[in-house]
């Protein structure tokens, strides 16, 4: 077994028809390729089973996830460099059928499977979902966001900040000096201008999260909010902070789904990073309810990461890693069928602002949060879950920098039968 990095390195680049763009580290202590580069760490044969059980993008998940791999020198440089070679190659179990029919490659998966040891498969790590079809019943909902959000209010804690604001940040530029609980709070403040609140008036905040927004808007604003959540333990987190104001009179959190809301009509809703959980095949249904519950008049911010179109839609589908360990039933959309649906149900869309660099930017910030904290994360949650928080974040950075994800604030508006939007001519100055 000696030099087990050399095989499979030469074994890796049979496979993938390019070398790896990143060194090489196998259980044996032997290392491999080009010197100075981020090293990725093949702890054990259990990763290489891991990988040829479940090729493509899962199994080098739950090899990541179950420590199994791990990189050593700056993680989003590694990221970025295997990034085109591996995860957006798209593998799976048909692609990697044809790439069998090469001689050569069969040659160097019957080499992989001695190099790892008995071929039996290695469970998946603790951590992984068991992934059902999107169907977004209220059932699947709430399973899922209790997966995603509560994972511990003390962990959230150590990665967001005080804030406690999980949507990305607002910097009003990208120089030095603001904080991220700085750009958060402008964060908030942007959304409640763009909704143009006044004090007495009504704020459905969907998907209130820790109550950052309804907190934000009743005590600089004078509004009265109803957060809506599927997270007990969001909940519970809100309301304390709520009460430690002394807002309970304007602040009223609940344990509901969006669609059992019916005590409009509201000046305004808010929904932040929300809508990402709906589902394509909901999200018309979402739309229509969010407009059904707002006063004529009435304004929808709409903060939602999208995804780059594809030339054939139906040929989307989620991405394994997320989907069973992050954001169960997750699913982007591109900003066209976001606004194209939101049209539908009624909505005049005024204003669509895009703040990709500004997630890429947070992300980062709640990488370093976790990786300053790493110790108490582990103790808050387990090893594997602090894993793949930063394997998602770090790699979701990487995302929005390139351009491969985006986020948008959609600012639309319930317009009253007269056609007046009581907006003002222009909403936005741009800065040169």
């Amino acid at each position: 077994m000696a030099d087990a990095a050399s095989r499979l390195s030469s074994l890796a680049e049979q496979v993938l028809g390019a070398p790896l763009p990143v060194r090489l580290r196998a259980w044996d202590g032997s290392q491999a390729g080009p010197p100075g580069a981020p090293t990725l760490v093949v702890r054990n044969r259990r990763a290489l089973r891991r990988i040829i059980f479940k090729p493509g993008e899962l199994g080098l998940a739950r090899a990541w996830v179950a420590g199994d791999l791990a990189i050593e020198g700056d993680l989003y440089t590694a990221l970025d460099a295997m990034a085109g070679l591996i995860w957006e190659r798209g593998e799976d179990d048909r692609t990697l059928l044809q790439a069998l029919r090469d001689p050569a490659v069969r040659a160097a998966g019957r080499e992989l499977l001695k190099l790892a040891g008995p071929p039996i498969p290695p469970a998946p790590p603790a951590e992984e979902v068991r992934r059902h079809r999107h169907l977004h019943t209220r059932h699947s909902d709430r399973r899922a966001i209790s997966h995603h959000y509560d994972v511990g209010n003390d962990f959230y804690e150590l990665v967001l900040g005080p804030s406690m604001v999980y949507s990305c940040a607002y910097w009003e530029s990208f120089g030095e000096g603001a904080t991220l609980e700085d750009a958060q709070r402008d964060k908030l403040e942007l959304v409640c201008r763009k909704l143009g609140l006044q004090e007495g008036q009504r704020l459905l905040d969907v998907g209130c999260g820790w109550g950052s927004m309804a907190l934000h808007a009743a005590r600089e604003h004078g509004v009265r909010v109803v957060g809506v959540t599927l997270s007990q333990e969001q909940a519970g987190y809100a309301r304390k902070r709520i009460a430690d104001e002394g807002l309970t009179d304007r602040v009223e959190i609940r344990v509901q789904d969006y669609r059992d809301v019916s005590d409009g009509p509201f000046d305004a809703i808010s929904s932040i990073g929300m809508a990402e959980h709906v589902g394509a095949e909901r999200y018309l249904e979402y739309a229509r309810q969010l407009y059904g519950l707002l006063k004529p008049g009435g304004r929808l911010l709409n903060h939602q990461i999208a995804r780059r179109p594809q030339t054939d839609e139906s040929a989307y589908s989620v991405d394994e890693f997320i989907d069973a360990y992050v954001f169960p039933d997750g699913e982007l959309a591109p900003i066209g069928t976001t606004v194209t649906q939101l049209e539908r149900a009624g909505f005049e869309v005024r204003d669509v602002e895009a703040l990709r660099e500004h997630y890429g930017r947070t992300l980062r910030q709640w990488v370093a949060n976790l990786e300053a904290g790493w110790d108490r994360a582990v103790r808050l949650t387990s090893p594997g879950r602090a894993r793949v928080w930063q394997l998602y974040m770090a790699a979701s950075a990487l995302a929005f920098e390139h351009n491969r994800i985006g986020v948008n604030q959609v600012l639309a508006v319930r317009t009253p039968v007269s056609g007046a939007s009581v907006l003002p001519p222009r909403t936005r100055t741009w800065q040169v």
